[in-house]
């Protein structure tokens, strides 16, 4: 490990004060604490991502339940002794075609948060190394991914509406009503996520330390993606497997 050794025999002095003690050229501090006892920055965000990780783990969880009850829901029948053919009640529901507008919105709005939760990192680090701000009026990034999100979410309220005016209702057959339940249940999850998205855009206007809203927006981005990646799952399933 390398030694950075101070020169003892010329000190800087402030000519204003006339001399004095040697002026202190100690660098500053670099991100992962702030030398008053608090957790470091990694630690802190260490804690939370595991934090939402658990909170990952049990959506998961409920949606791994909901396709298992899909897949198997699709099987159930009864063995017609007429026609000598195993007969189910399950009638395929096709996918409304505002649901690919949909899924494109969201890819977009990943590509946003993340370009927020970059920036927000970069401006932390500038903070706590240079002691500045390099930039008091940030690109809008999360009021865009925000925008985007409640778009998504109008999305599948168009598509219900529209099976609606071809007699699809949530009750018509097996597979309309497993449509209905995955669709509602990913955009409650996903407003979740929007109301995040509020909170962390009002955290970076407000007079906080910037490794602080760093964390918010870290932790925002890691749901946001999540919500993203579950949502491909999701129509994939309704394409594939319906």
């Amino acid at each position: 490990m390398a030694t950075a050794f101070r020169n003892t025999s010329v000190l800087d002095r402030d000519p204003k004060l006339g001399g004095g003690g040697p002026i202190d050229i100690t660098p500053p501090k670099r991100w992962g604490g702030d030398g008053d006892g608090n957790p470091q920055y990694r630690d802190r965000r260490r804690r939370y991502r595991l934090g939402m990780m658990i909170g990952m783990a049990a959506i998961i969880m409920f949606f791994v339940s909901l396709t298992s009850a899909y897949i198997v829901r699709q099987g159930i029948g009864n063995w017609d002794s007429r026609t000598g053919q195993y007969v189910t009640d399950w009638v395929p529901t096709k996918v409304p075609g505002i649901l690919w507008v949909n899924t494109l919105l969201l890819l977009f709005s990943s590509v946003t948060m993340e370009m927020a939760r970059r920036r927000t990192v970069e401006r932390a680090l500038t903070a706590q190394q240079f002691g500045i701000d390099g930039e008091q009026r940030p690109f809008p990034w999360l009021g865009i991914t925000t925008v985007l999100g409640i778009g998504f979410i109008a999305g599948p309220a168009l598509a219900w509406k529209e099976l609606a005016s071809q007699g699809v209702f949530i009750s018509t057959n097996p597979s309309s009503s497993f449509f209905y339940v995955l669709t509602v249940s990913h955009g409650l999850h996903l407003l979740g996520g929007v109301l995040a998205l509020l909170y962390a855009s009002v955290t970076t206007v407000l007079a906080r330390p910037l490794d602080t809203k760093a964390i918010v927006v870290d932790v925002t981005a890691l749901y946001w993606h999540f919500m993203d990646g579950l949502w491909i799952y999701i129509f994939a399933l309704l394409l594939i497997a319906k």
